[in-house]
């Protein structure tokens, strides 16, 4: 019952946190703040004020990628619910061990078990290539948006708040 109340805890700070810096697809699609950067000076400028600014909507772009990533790789899937399963199942039915005839099986041979099996499979699911695939796209639509996009009139403001 504690661990309940920790997960709902910490979903509840997660959604004030994080969920609530989501500013509205109106703002984050705004078509007519759409320009080509000047020089590299405006890109890293803009950049640097969007990354900070769209940061939740940037959060979430990225979990829908990763979403996608885990949904596009099957195999990924099935290795991580195996080895995620295979750990809850050993701690929650077999935390003794347990005699088959002459051998005694203890938790130390199944989790060793489980290691052969799983990280082969995980292995074969190339974790890695989607790993870096994660990035490769979430950078490369992160940083065309951030660019691309001229901050509002409120970053003028930004630098005279910071001073007062």
């Amino acid at each position: 019952m504690e661990a309940l109340l920790r997960v709902t805890d910490t979903i509840k700070s997660f959604r004030e946190t994080r969920l609530s810096a989501i500013r509205s697809p109106a703002e984050f699609f705004d078509y007519q703040r759409i320009s080509r950067p000047a020089d590299l000076n405006t890109a890293t400028q803009r950049i640097s004020y969007n990354t900070r600014y769209f940061s939740g909507n940037y959060g979430l772009i990225i979990a829908i990628l990763a979403v996608y990533a885990l949904i596009s790789n099957p195999l990924l899937l099935i290795a991580l619910g195996f080895l995620v399963g295979g750990f809850a199942a050993i701690n929650r039915f077999a935390p003794d061990p347990v005699q088959f005839g002459d051998t005694v099986v203890t938790q130390k041979h199944l989790y060793t078990g489980l290691f052969v099996i799983g990280l082969p499979l995980l292995w074969l699911a190339s974790p890695v290539m989607t790993f870096f695939w994660l990035v490769g796209a979430s950078g490369v639509v992160i940083l065309g948006h951030a660019s691309f996009i001229e901050p509002g009139v409120e970053s003028e403001y930004a630098a005279v708040e910071n001073t007062v």
